[in-house]
């Protein structure tokens, strides 16, 4: 490896908005978020699916052509 051309990796700390801490290494000292692991929905169990059940039907019925 050439000297003196790469960046300084040194321990740092990603702080969490919901207040979640994690002790990584990076180039950066420490890292500000909004969502975690701990905190998204997706990776708690909270994420909430839309039901679009109908909605097919839906746009069917309201732009079909009538037939006589």
């Amino acid at each position: 490896m050439k000297k003196d051309i790469h960046p300084k990796y040194d321990a740092a700390t990603i702080t969490c908005a919901c207040g979640n801490v994690i002790h990584t290494r990076s180039t950066v000292k420490e890292m500000q978020v909004n969502t975690c692991s701990a905190c998204h929905p997706f990776f708690t169990g909270t994420a909430t699916l839309i039901d679009t059940e109908g909605r097919v039907e839906q746009f069917r019925k309201r732009y079909s052509s009538k037939k006589k």
